[in-house]
Parts: C-alpha cells; structure tokens; sequence
C-alpha cells in the first residue's frame, strides 16, 4: 500500500494514494496512524484499508510523514566510501575503513523542521559552493526498529564544508530544507525485495541536464536490520523515526547545485521525489 498526507482545509492528515487519487484517512497524521495499528496490533495497511474515504480525491502528497527524527548512514556503497577518501586525501582511507568494519557510519539528520516534501524547495547553504544531493532510500521505522515502509530521501550536504574537516560533518548535515522525503511511503508487505530496486537521479538546471546517475539496492553493503539494530544501541528512537540508508550514486563538483536546479530522484516502486534548490541563509 502507498501511504503518505495530504492538507485538506488546512490540517495534515494521512491518505492511501491509489495512482492520481487519494483516500483520505480522517483524524490521523501518519505517525498516529502507526501508533494506532501498533496499539491494535494489525498492519498499517490492513489499518489504513480500514480507516480510510472509500472515494478517492485528486490531492497533492504533502510531506509523507514528519518524522520525530531523522537519522542516515553513510559509507554503505563501496563508491561512497571511496569518494569521500579521495575528497579528504586520506591515505589511511578512513571511510574505506568504516565501510569495511561491522559498525557503520550513523549521524542525526534533524527533525521534521529540516525535512521537505517532493516539490518543496531543498537549501543550499549561503557558506558552501558544493552541495549536492545524495540520493537514498529511506525506512520508516515503528517500535523497536519495525520495519513499517520505504520511501526515497536526498540527504542533501555541503560537501565543502566536511571536506574541509571531517569534524564539521553536522555542519555539512544539518541545515534548513536539507532532508527532502517522498512522494509516498510503500509500506514493507508491498516491497518483498528491497535490494533489488533500480535508483536515479538527475539534476536539470533549465533545460540541459547537468547530471545523471543511478545505482542498483543490490550494490547495499549493509543489511537494513544491521543498520537498524546499531542505530538502536543505547538509543531507543521514537516511532516515525526515518532511517536514511546511504548513497550509492556520486555528484560531482563540476555539478554542484545552483539556484533553480530541479533534483529528480526515482525508484520506479515508490515513485518520484522531486525538488528545485534554493539558497538558504
């Protein structure tokens, strides 16, 4: 099932989206729509197909879910690890070697404050010249690390900043419009094989292309769970909490986003996730 929210008469609520249409689920956002199924002890599709307008309304997803909080992962692509070496000039290759370790790489994204839905402007930072986009794919978690969907994510970052020094990651991380979520959420019945789900991405700047690439799930260097019960050592997260999983696809710096640019990042699955840039302050 296709899940996400939708703002009628000014209020978020959540919705099942069935192609062009959506059916309302009245007196739930998202999150209390998770609680509620844990609670009840049924699946949030069973839930939802329960809850929801048996008549469908033509409305624009809006955020898919705002998430208690966001955290992501990196060096879970052999391309990313290797990128980001060769941006440090690191001989000791530390990201070659987080990549290869059992522990990964897990930092704290932000909250909803920092979170944009498909069609919202992402931030550029006004003290970077190279942010660039990083596409992923995300899990949304319930209780104890369930498992609840996917849906695409841009872990948007100031590559300049962490090339600078690794120490300002946060720096580079977390920022307004950063963390762009969406369209929808494919709840886990409905995706039996994660690692298997071709990615792109393309940044158009006008009419001309400035960048595309794309990546196979089946290139993971992790399993979900693994990097699901790390993030969870010590550190009980909320429900609705959102899992970026890592990128496997590299913009350069020769593309580098500029005001105006439309980020476009698709998995065939769930949908499209799409968002001009601006500069923030």
């Amino acid at each position: 099932m296709r899940l996400g929210q939708i703002k009628p008469n000014g209020g978020v609520i959540a919705a099942v989206f069935e192609g062009d249409l959506a059916r309302p689920i009245p007196n739930h956002t998202l999150c209390d729509l998770i609680h509620r199924a844990e609670a009840e002890g049924v699946s949030e599709s069973k839930l939802a197909a329960q809850l929801a307008s048996r008549h469908g309304e033509r409305r624009t997803p809006v955020l898919a879910i705002h998430p208690p909080e966001v955290w992501a992962c990196g060096c879970t692509y052999e391309m990313s690890a290797s990128f980001r070496d060769s941006e440090h000039g690191t001989r000791e290759g530390m990201y070659a070697y987080v990549y290869r370790q059992p522990r990964p790489e897990i930092f704290f994204k932000g909250t909803s404050r920092v979170c944009v839905a498909s069609g919202q402007p992402i931030g550029i930072r006004a003290d970077s010249k190279f942010t660039a986009p990083e596409p992923e794919l995300a899990v949304v978690l319930g209780s104890r690390g369930r498992i609840v969907g996917y849906t695409l994510a841009n872990d948007v970052s100031a590559w300049d900043i962490e090339r600078e020094n690794a120490l300002y990651l946060p720096q580079s991380k977390v920022y307004s419009a950063c963390c762009s979520l969406g369209p929808v959420i494919l709840t886990a019945d409905e995706l039996p094989d994660p690692y298997n789900l071709e990615m792109t991405c393309t940044i158009t700047r006008g009419d001309q292309t400035v960048f595309s690439g794309s990546v196979s799930t089946a290139r993971l260097h992790r399993r979900f769970e693994t990097l699901i019960e790390y993030l969870l050592r010590a550190n009980p997260v909320p429900v609705g909490t959102v899992l970026l999983t890592g990128t496997g696809i590299i913009v350069p710096e020769s593309a580098a986003l500029a005001p105006g640019d439309v980020v476009s990042i698709r998995i065939p699955e769930i949908g499209e996730l799409s968002n001009p840039a601006v500069i923030v302050e």
